[in-house]
């Protein structure tokens, strides 16, 4: 395993010496129509921040029924983990050892994360990678972008763009664990060269890696689009229906060595039931040569539960909805079983509006966002031993409600100030208003009318140093507020700011792609995780004072020659809390400086792909992950052990003459070398007075979620 780490490592320094000819240049390749839609939130190839783009094609090597999150595993600074082992279900990512919550996702410039709890619930929009035409990652705070702050990355997705020729298309694929994925998708192509329709529709089975951490997906796609001379229209719908049985709790140090794919719960509809669905409108119009401008409107419903038997669970809890059991002497115990099911009902719409200005020196863009969210939250038992006077089945035994508005508007522009030296300039102003009523799960009277009013400059140069390379550098703040989890722990939690400075080198020449950058992110009240979970399995976070992210990113792409290509990247990081302050055996202990939880010092992956002929294509993917600590107390039981696993892609793709335009052959082995890996976890600590009678004793203890063994796909995509 060593040897490849030095193999990992070594080849990075060569992609200063390789000289083969690429096609793109440094001003970047051209702009679709289709990219008016996100061209206010993405940035170009000069501009001063760190980013990676990535194609439909890059995307369909490897999408054979794992979540997007894992398709994006081997990009810079990124760390994948999943609920149930193999990438399909619950997944998530962490970009600069930053949590999901905090980084901010937007489908066609419309907002993904949930406005309350930040989330991004990828099992929500099942093989929606399928109908991804371009992505774009920006890492740290990012350009200004719809919805709430990014503090450690921001994904922009674009969908699938006009197709200018009909086409029916067939995907399946089959995987370990008995995983299925059935895709249909078609297009009209252009008709009256005005007008395309295009759909999908997909069904995801698998039955996980750990023990019954089944998945049940369903999604769908369906876009229209008009365009005749400056007019572009698009309207979509799209959503998902998603059945996941629970994997969220992980287990323990003993019960891996014991059987790593094990479960506790046993419960047979132990399930999480949700449905989503989205509805875009977008409408672009080029005004003439100069200014042109954008309206998008969408709506969103979302509404589901999860199940769940609680044994021997506290009467207290439901607020007389159900009467103890008794012992044998007729003694009440204050406990019962029961099966319950927490809901989440919610709206949300959003607004925004955009205009463009471009000159031969100035691109200039004004944009302004409204939305609004109401989202219900109540709970319900469907079934206990006995329940309370006037209560029956599915009672509710909380309800409360989350409402909040977020209106922003932020003006960017970059000027070209010679030949050689570009200006970027970024302001935002953001007001947020959020109320809540009624009860939380812990019967606890949650009423809260906060408003929060932010000011995000940015600011960057980018100096061309020739033809092939340039520098940068920029400065960035954001301000986020809590979300209502973290209320929910705290509810005197702060907001939290972060003052992220970049500065970096770009080359690209015959061949060769060379990105380097440094960064330095500061951060005041940062939202950490403390690496405990909620009873839903929600990460807790909490403000952490002064703290602050250093580090070097380097990504390259190398052409070694006609058949060969190489695609390192590493991440030098160090990520501290100045000062740690928390309750320890009673009383308030400081840590010192320490370690900030779930971020480790050392990434880097890398691709090698052979391609003996244009349609032929095989590649050996690499990821090394250092080690990190759940938690910011560096204690030993927070460790996460390094990790380093391969995997093997092939793809091969015919062209008949008769039937079929298309036929692709997949391919895909996860960890080759079948390694026993854990990608993620959670660390609590507790209090034991029984050890010590009188004392109070702080013992912490961790749970992990054990990724996949040596597993593989196959898939097979028909086209006509």
């Amino acid at each position: 395993m060593k040897k490849n780490i030095y193999f990992l490592l070594l080849v990075i320094p060569l992609t200063l010496f390789s000289q083969k000819k690429v096609i793109d240049t440094i001003q970047g390749t051209k702009q679709d129509l289709d990219e008016v839609v996100v061209e206010s939130i993405r940035v170009k190839y000069s501009s001063p921040i760190s980013h990676s783009n990535i194609s439909k094609a890059e995307l369909s090597l490897r999408n054979l029924g794992q979540d997007l999150p894992i398709l994006l595993n081997f990009l810079p600074s990124i760390i994948t983990t999943s609920d149930a082992g193999n990438g399909v279900g619950y997944t998530g990512i962490r970009i600069r050892g930053v949590s999901p919550q905090s980084t901010n996702i937007t489908i066609n410039g419309i907002p993904f994360n949930d406005p309350e709890s930040h989330g991004t619930y990828w099992v929500n929009l099942p093989d929606f990678t399928s109908s991804i035409e371009s992505l774009q990652v920006q890492r740290g705070v990012g350009t200004s972008t719809n919805g709430s702050g990014a503090f450690g990355a921001s994904v922009n997705i674009l969908t699938d763009a006009v197709s200018q020729n009909a086409y029916t298309e067939i995907s399946n694929s089959v995987g370990s664990y008995n995983t299925f994925k059935h895709t249909v998708k078609f297009s009209t192509g252009k008709i009256n060269d005005a007008f395309e329709l295009s759909g999908r529709l997909s069904k995801i089975d698998s039955d996980g890696y750990i023990e019954r951490a089944f998945s049940d997906l369903k999604s769908y796609f369906l876009q229209g689009s008009y365009i005749h001379e400056n007019t572009f229209i698009k309207v979509l719908t799209f959503g998902g229906h998603e059945k996941t049985y629970q994997s969220w709790f992980g287990v323990t140090k003993d019960q891996i060595l014991e059987n790593r794919r094990q479960n506790p719960y046993t419960y047979e509809n132990e399930i999480d039931n949700y449905k989503q669905d989205h509805y875009q409108f977008h409408w672009n119009e080029k005004i003439n040569d100069r200014w042109s401008t954008n309206i998008g409107l969408n709506y969103t419903y979302g509404r589901g539960y999860f199940e769940q038997f609680r044994e021997n669970d506290s009467v207290k809890t439901y607020g007389g909805i159900v009467e103890s059991d008794m012992d044998a002497n007729g003694i009440e115990l204050g406990t019962t079983d029961l099966i319950r099911r927490r809901w989440l009902d919610n709206n949300f719409y959003f607004l925004n509006a955009s205009a463009n200005y471009k000159s031969s020196k100035l691109n200039m863009t004004f944009s302004s966002s409204y939305s609004t969210y109401n989202g219900d939250h109540f709970g319900e038992v469907i079934w206990a031993r006995k329940f309370g006077k006037n209560y029956s089945i599915r009672d509710r035994y909380y309800d409360g409600n989350g409402k909040k508005t977020d209106f922003s508007i932020f003006g960017k522009a970059s000027y070209l100030l010679n030949n050689k030296l570009e200006f970027y300039g970024d302001l935002q102003v953001r007001n947020v208003d959020y109320k809540t009523t009624g009860l939380t799960s812990d019967l606890v009277n949650m009423t809260l009318d906060e408003a929060y009013s932010f000011f995000n400059p940015k600011f960057g140069l980018s100096f061309k140093l020739n033809s092939d390379s340039i520098i940068y550098g920029s400065y960035s703040r954001a301000n986020r507020e809590p979300s209502r989890s973290d209320y929910e722990s705290n509810i005197n939690i702060k907001p939290e700011q972060l003052n992220d400075f970049e500065l970096g080198w770009r080359y690209m020449k015959n061949g060769l792609k060379f990105n380097i950058n440094s960064y330095y992110m500061l951060y005041n009240e940062q939202l950490a995780l403390t690496g405990a979970l909620d009873d839903v399995g929600t990460p807790i976070r909490t403000n952490s004072g002064s703290s602050y992210r250093i580090g070097l990113e380097v990504d390259s792409k190398v052409n070694l020659s006609n058949f060969f290509t190489i695609n390192p990247n590493l991440t030098l990081s160090s990520n501290k809390n100045k000062q740690t302050l928390l309750p320890f055996d009673g009383k308030i202990i400081d840590f010192g400086k320490t370690n900030i939880s779930f971020s480790p010092e050392f990434i880097t992956s890398n691709t090698v792909t052979y391609r003996p002929k244009d349609n032929l294509r095989l590649s050996l993917l690499s990821k090394y992950v250092g080690m990190q600590y759940m938690g910011n107390t560096d204690s030993m039981n927070s460790k996460l052990d390094s990790y380093f696993v391969n995997d093997i892609s092939v793809s091969y793709k015919i062209n008949p003459n008769r039937f079929f335009k298309e036929i692709l052959i997949s391919g895909l082995v996860n960890n080759i070398f079948d390694v026993e890996y854990v990608s993620n976890g959670y660390y609590y600590t507790y209090d034991d007075t029984w050890s010590i009678p009188g004392q109070v004793k702080t013992l912490d203890g961790a749970g992990y979620y054990p990724q996949a063994t040596r597993n593989l796909f196959f898939g097979l995509t028909l086209k006509f």
